[in-house]
């Protein structure tokens, strides 16, 4: 998932396990991923539109439907799917596709249709020629409910009398099961027709959860039965009409237990479910359809500016670079979800719609200069769902930060370990960089005090779970066979391997995860001095200078001219080369010397390949282009790697990255940067090759431009000096200027405009409130 995770990969057949190891595709102890995405088709085989609001979202095809090919489609909420099917028809013919596209703010999709050429009967010829009635549909989803106005315009001289059939199903599958798992029980389903416009869907899970889909349909269809509305409308010449359909999702539990008291990970359902927006809401049964459409239309638009008002907004001299970044906002904030601790960005449709540790923070960290509410309801959420106690089952140890939190049937009855799940290896220290990061951009050292019991029980996990043999290094372990084999963000089965091919043996010592507890150590002492922990800070200090200096005489690997990817149990070094030396980079745990080499490992033609850097170089032993994180390319990790070579004054080499990944850009739909797509060579005339089953949006490959933007500029905000400086800025080739409105530093604001000269770069402020200084640093 998000590089994740969970899931990133469900449990295969034994038949493929048997074909595998027949031909020699494992190794003899080596089995096919535990929780794997099925891919009988791809994502990307026919064009997908994805909603998403609180908890609910919805992929749909291009028409607005569901269901009319095998495949992800449907009404989710809460990790199942509450809609497997609604399908529009005129006269039992679907409609003619004239265009498709979801808004500019993502707050609905628009699609124009009309109808084909429709015989009424065998015998006859054309009955109603194509093109002669206009469908315009709106569908967006808005606290818990989906919906959709069908709105139908006579072109013709003449009346026209029209059937129009709405077909509708709720399978009520878990997500893991759409991905691919297979279940021999499940609860039972019910369904009603409640009255003249609504029929409604029912669900008893064996979780003792009861889940509803109720279908409102406005005006009152000509019949309607369970499964099937049929509309009948007689247009005029000229005239028009609309046709609603809103539905509802909402569960609860069959029966009220006695109260219990709420552990770390409970509270992450209950941070979400106490969150506005997460459920259904019914409106005012009085109003018609329409206008309750039209009310939750005014009330979502509202909402949309409402959390974007006040960020940091970016034009630039390119028109395609501002498509791009218009549409990673706007995919940042339909994938920011309210809880009662501030705003989290879920990880991604469809696959990861949910609360990701690692994923939140790195998308916090590479959107604190655009909106820095995105760290703050980070921290504070994983500071409230933080683990207290040990639990083998969740890989769960106190201070431990949650890895993710799923809320579907199968994960409430332990089918799959994800309902509160802490098995992640990086997301702690992740957690206490953001926080420095924070405090840094904003100064606000009120939520660092709130958190800050928090933050010291991630700093004793570190040393004291995260560290298994005292060695200094964190390193990895899955307490149980369920659990996530590999814990860092390429947590694929077989991603952590040696150069032959083996893999590594546990406890597994990460590159970069050695870099993030460095930076996170450092970013605590300065948080524990300004909180007059002074013994604290010396003391974390010290451990950090110590870990740069072990780090560099364990993990160099002068064979491969760059750092190793991992340790194993035996402290082997897995002398493979990887995209992980650049989070070295990013942390500063490396050392200045090894820096230009680590570039250009990263940026040789076996780790760049024209679109972007490679997850694993080419000639390495289990290296594949095709693969989720052996040879693949991520735009969250290059942006990751662009900064880190910024950091160490390889602007030129940041540039190179952030070209590429733009250039990608220009072949997806919308602008919009995938999760990842395939590490094949970039060819002329020729656009990147698209991974089959790759989450699109994804939180952290949206916020990936705002980050290769800042590596480029050298961004630096200081709040403590009051400062915001530019060190050493360049711009790549395809953007000639930049400007920055309403960048801000505490109370200050400031509009700032960049402009490229040959290779050298001017800034000039055009307008600031406030009296932080500007800079810029060559």
């Amino acid at each position: 998932m998000a590089a994740q995770d969970d899931a990133a990969h469900l449990h295969a057949d034994t038949s493929e396990e048997r074909t595998a190891s027949k031909f020699g595709l494992l190794d003899a102890d080596e089995n096919l991923p535990q929780y794997h995405i099925e891919a009988q088709a791809s994502l990307v085989e026919r064009p997908l539109r994805a909603l998403k609001y609180g908890e609910a979202f919805a992929v749909l095809d291009s028409y607005g439907d569901i269901g009319w090919y095998p495949g992800p489609e449907g009404l989710y909420f809460q990790d199942t799917r509450y809609l497997s099917r609604l399908a529009l028809t005129i006269e039992d013919e679907r409609p003619m596709m004239l265009s498709s596209a979801i808004q500019d703010d993502n707050g609905a999709l628009s699609v124009d249709l009309t109808t084909p050429d429709i015989r009424l009967d065998a015998g006859d010829e054309t009955a109603i020629p194509r093109e002669l009635i206009a469908i315009e549909r709106t569908k967006f989803l808005f606290k818990g409910a989906c919906y959709d106005r069908i709105g139908l315009r006579n072109y013709d001289t003449r009346r026209r009398r029209l059937r129009i059939g709405v077909t509708f199903d709720a399978d009520y599958r878990d997500l893991f099961e759409v991905r691919g798992s297979d279940r021999t029980n499940r609860g039972k389903r019910t369904v009603e027709r409640r009255s003249d416009t609504e029929v409604q869907f029912r669900y008893a899970g064996l979780d003792e959860i009861v889940r509803t889909t109720s279908l409102h349909f406005g005006p009152k269809p000509h019949t309607l039965e369970p499964g099937k509305a049929e509309f009948v409308v007689d247009l005029a010449p000229g005239a028009n009409t609309s046709l609603f359909i809103r539905v509802l999702c909402q569960s609860h539990r069959a029966y009220t237990s006695a109260p219990g008291p709420e552990k770390a990970g409970e509270a992450a359902a209950a941070a979400l479910s106490r969150a506005a927006g997460s459920l259904a809401e019914q409106p005012d049964r009085r109003l018609s359809e329409g206008r309750i459409f039209a009310r939750a239309y005014r009330d979502n638009r509202r909402d949309q500016r409402q959390i974007t008002a006040g960020i940091t907004t970016i034009i630039s001299s390119n028109d395609q670079f501002n498509e791009g970044l218009c549409r990673a906002t706007a995919d940042l904030y339909m994938l920011a979800t309210r809880t009662q601790e501030g705003i989290y960005p879920f990880a991604g449709i469809p696959w990861y719609s949910t609360v990701f540790g690692r994923d939140g923070i790195i998308t916090a960290m590479m959107a604190l200069w655009i909106d820095p509410n995105f760290g703050k309801g980070v921290l504070r959420f994983l500071a409230a769902t933080q683990a207290k106690e040990v639990d083998p089952a969740a890989d769960a140890q106190p201070g431990k930060v949650l890895h993710e939190t799923r809320r579907g049937e199968m994960a409430m009855l332990g089918e799959v370990p994800f309902r509160h799940y802490y098995g992640t290896i990086d997301g702690t220290p992740l957690f206490l960089m953001l926080a420095a990061q924070y405090h840094e951009v904003t100064g606000d050292l009120d939520t660092i005090r709130a958190i800050w019991p928090q933050l010291k029980l991630a700093l004793d996990w570190i040393d004291i779970y995260g560290d298994r043999d005292g060695d200094g290094f964190v390193e990895y372990a899955r307490e149980t066979e369920q659990g996530l084999a590999n814990q860092g963000w390429k947590d694929s089965h077989d991603s952590i391997f040696h150069a032959d091919g083996a893999m590594a043996k546990g406890p597994i010592a990460l590159c970069e995860v050695q870099g993030y507890v460095y930076a996170a150590k450092r970013g605590a002492a300065r948080l524990a001095s300004l909180l007059g922990e002074d013994d604290l800070s010396v003391r974390l200090s010290a451990a950090a200078n110590t870990l740069r200096e072990n780090f560099d005489k364990a993990f160099w690997c002068e064979e491969i001219g760059t750092y190793a990817l991992a340790l194993d149990g035996a402290k082997r070094q897995c002398a493979v080369r990887s995209s992980n030396t650049g989070h070295a980079l990013f942390t500063d745990i490396a050392l200045p010397e090894r820096a230009p080499k680590v570039a250009a490992q990263l940026l040789s033609n076996d780790g760049f390949n024209g679109w972007g850097i490679r997850t694993i170089a080419k000639g390495e032993a289990r290296y594949n282009p095709m693969s989720y994180h052996n040879g693949s390319i991520w735009p969250h990790d290059n942006a990751i790697c662009a900064l880190g070579l910024a950091r160490y004054g390889l602007k030129d080499e940041a540039a190179q990255v952030f070209e590429g990944m733009f250039d990608t850009s220009l072949y997806y739909d919308q602008k919009r940067l995938p999760e990842l797509f395939c590490g094949f060579m970039r060819r002329r005339q020729r656009g990147p090759v698209s991974y089959p089953v790759a989450c699109s949006p994804q939180a952290w490959a949206a916020a990936a431009p705002f980050a290769f933007l800042a590596a480029c500029l050298g961004l630096e905000l200081d709040h403590a000096r009051n400062r915001i400086r530019f060190r050493n800025p360049v711009l790549p080739r395809f953007l000639e200027a930049v400007e920055l409105f309403n960048l801000k530093l505490g109370d200050s604001r400031a509009d700032i405009r960049l402009h490229r000269h040959g290779h050298d770069v001017t800034v000039a402020v055009t307008r600031r409130v406030g009296d932080m200084q500007i800079s810029m640093l060559k």
